[in-house]
């Protein structure tokens, strides 16, 4: 679960919405989720449980016929996690049941992916403060598409925000990089 530093260009910093932080680190910028919440504004950070030393996203996750709390990593575009259950993979897609762990209401969403190799209809959206701007991550297990979708910045902006990503040093494909 080791972050890998990745540039955030600076004119970035001044465009940054409510609910992402931007923090320094050994010497190295992060951008960091630090409010979300589901449709209905409850918290999805979790307090008790952090990654990286900070709060981690909870949430309910229902994959096959196993179901529990998954924790994500907050930095944004990292892929670290930690399952309170053992998800059972049987099949090559496996797109994600995702709800609110305080009301049970879904995040997913019909949402196209954007990797080119990905083929899901799915999607999760979380909320930031204010309700009008989003994020994006595909439910497809293993697919690392993440978005934000923030309406008051110029799109040029967005796109180079989404396009944040951090990875572990693996090169093998690895079901629980994505979501």
């Amino acid at each position: 679960m080791e972050l890998i530093h990745k540039m955030i260009p600076p004119n970035i910093l001044y465009s940054l919405p409510k609910g992402i932080k931007f923090i320094n680190r050994h010497g190295k910028e992060f951008l960091v989720i630090e409010e979300l919440t589901c449709p209905k504004g409850h918290s999805l950070l979790s307090e008790s449980v952090k990654i990286h030393g900070e709060p981690s996203v909870r949430l309910h996750m229902k994959i096959g016929d196993k179901e529990g709390l998954v924790f994500i990593d907050s930095y944004w575009g990292s892929h670290s996690k930690l399952f309170s259950f053992i998800p059972n993979i049987d099949k090559e897609e496996v797109i994600a049941d995702v709800t609110c762990p305080e009301c049970g209401v879904s995040l997913v969403v019909d949402e196209k992916c954007h990797q080119t190799d990905c083929h899901s209809e799915k999607a999760i959206v979380f909320h930031l403060p204010g309700d009008k701007n989003k994020i994006y991550v595909c439910a497809r297990l293993g697919c690392p598409d993440h978005r934000i979708e923030i309406v008051d910045i110029p799109h040029m902006y967005v796109e180079k925000i989404s396009e944040i990503n951090y990875f572990d040093n693996q090169e093998e494909e690895n079901l629980f990089e994505g979501i």
